[in-house]
C-alpha cells in the first residue's frame, strides 16, 4: 500500500507543475478547496475566532505549497541567528508521524516515534527548547510556562494553524514554486501564492535567479563533511567518497535536491527516493550494491537502533541573507509586549 501511494504521489507532483488535462479536471474540487479555506481565514480575520498570544512574540516558518520545500533547516538557522542577536528562542511544531495529543517537551534523546523526525533533528541541532503538539497554541503555553527566560517562539510549519498568533512569517519554496498555480487538488497550493507574508526563501539548488516577489532571498543549504551512522565520531568531506560504489537514499519531501546537493559536490550516486517521513521500520538498504549509503539527518535520526557500517549522514547548513535577519529582529523588537 505504501509503495502505490508513493507512486500516486509522484505522478501528482508531475501534474501540479503543468496545467494539463487532469489539473483543469480537478479545478472545480480546487475552487471548493479554495472556498472552504478562504472561509476559515475570513473567521479570523473579521474576529468571528481569536487568535491567541502567547506571551512572547512568533515566528512562523511555514510553505504555501504541499511538501518539504527546507523549513527544517530554515529553523535551525533562523534559531541560531535569533540566538546571536541576543534573543532566547524556543520551537513549537506539530512533530507529524508521532503518537501526540497532548504537548510534549522533545529532548536530543527523545525518539521518533514520539517527537516527529524533524522535532527530533531541531532539538539536537539547536539545544533550543522544542515542544510538540497538533495544538501549536497549546505546544507555545507549555513551552513559555516550562522555560520562562524564552522570549521568541519559532513555529517549524503551521503558516495555516491560525489560532496561534504570529508576530512573523516566513515562508519557504523550492525549485517547484507554486507549481501550475493551482489550489488543491488541482494543483500544490494550500493558498493563493498572493498571500501575505513578510518574506520569502526561495530554496533551488538549480537556478538562482528569483520570483519578482517583495522580500525574496535565496536560502542556499551548503553540505558539511559526513559522519558515520555507527560512529558519529568519524569524518568523511564528501570528495573523499568518489570513485565508491554510492547509494544515496531521502525520505524528504523532495529528495532530489539531496541528491542534487551530492552531484554538486562531484559524486555519481545511484540513488533512492523514499516516502517523506519514511518510518524505517525495516532497513531497505539490506540488498544494495554500495561500498557507501549517503542519507539525510532528517532519516538518520529515526536509525538510533540501526548498525550498517556503510551509513554515513551528510547535514546541511542553510544560510540566511543578513538582510532577512535584520528584518525578522527589527519586527520582533518593534513589538509591544504581550
Amino acid at each position: 500500500m505504501s509503495g502505490l501511494k508513493a507512486r500516486i504521489e509522484a505522478q501528482l507532483a508531475r501534474e501540479w507543475q503543468q496545467r494539463g488535462p487532469l489539473a483543469w479536471a480537478l479545478t472545480p474540487f480546487a475552487c471548493l478547496f479554495g472556498a472552504i479555506a478562504g472561509a476559515r481565514r475570513a473567521t479570523f480575520s473579521l474576529g468571528w475566532r481569536k487568535a491567541v498570544r502567547v506571551g512572547v512574540p512568533v515566528v512562523v516558518v511555514g510553505n504555501v505549497t504541499v511538501g518539504g520545500t527546507g523549513k527544517t533547516p530554515t529553523v535551525i538557522a533562523l534559531v541560531d541567528a535569533l540566538r546571536a542577536a541576543g534573543f532566547v528562542p524556543g520551537v513549537v511544531s506539530r512533530g507529524y508521524g508521532a503518537r501526540i495529543k497532548e504537548p510534549t517537551q522533545v529532548t536530543p534523546a527523545s525518539l521518533a516515534t514520539d517527537a516527529g523526525d524533524e522535532p527530533l533533528l531541531i532539538a539536537r541541532r539547536t539545544g533550543a527548547p522544542v515542544w510538540v503538539c497538533p495544538d501549536r497554541v497549546a505546544a507555545a503555553l507549555a513551552l513559555c510556562a516550562a522555560h520562562p527566560d524564552v522570549d521568541v517562539i519559532v513555529s517549524d510549519d503551521g503558516l495555516q494553524h491560525y489560532r496561534l498568533a504570529r508576530d512573523v512569517e516566513l515562508v519557504v519554496f523550492d525549485h517547484r514554486l507554486g507549481g501550475n498555480g493551482f489550489l488543491l487538488p488541482a494543483g500544490p497550493l494550500r493558498e493563493p501564492l498572493s498571500r501575505r507574508r513578510d518574506a520569502t526563501l526561495i530554496n533551488n539548488p538549480y537556478e538562482r535567479a528569483l520570483p519578482p516577489w517583495p522580500n525574496t532571498w535565496p536560502l542556499v543549504l551548503t553540505p558539511g563533511d559526513a559522519w558515520h551512522l555507527d560512529s558519529p565520531e568519524l569524518r568523511r568531506p564528501l570528495a573523499q567518497f568518489a570513485g565508491n560504489r554510492v547509494l544515496a537514499a531521502a525520505g524528504i519531501g523532495a529528495p532530489e535536491r539531496f541528491f542534487a546537493t551530492l552531484r554538486a559536490a562531484g559524486l555519481t550516486p545511484a540513488t533512492r527516493a523514499l516516502p517523506d517521513h519514511y518510518a524505517f521500520s525495516s532497513n531497505p538498504f539490506v540488498d544494495a550494491d554500495a561500498d557507501s549509503i549517503l542519507i539525510t539527518e532528517k532519516d538518520a535520526v529515526k536509525l538510533a537502533a540501526w548498525h550498517d557500517a556503510r551509513i554515513w549522514v551528510v547535514p546541511v547548513e542553510a544560510a540566511l541573507d543578513h538582510r532577512l535577519i535584520a528584518l525578522v529582529v527589527e519586527k520582533l523588537r518593534g513589538r509591544s509586549p504581550a
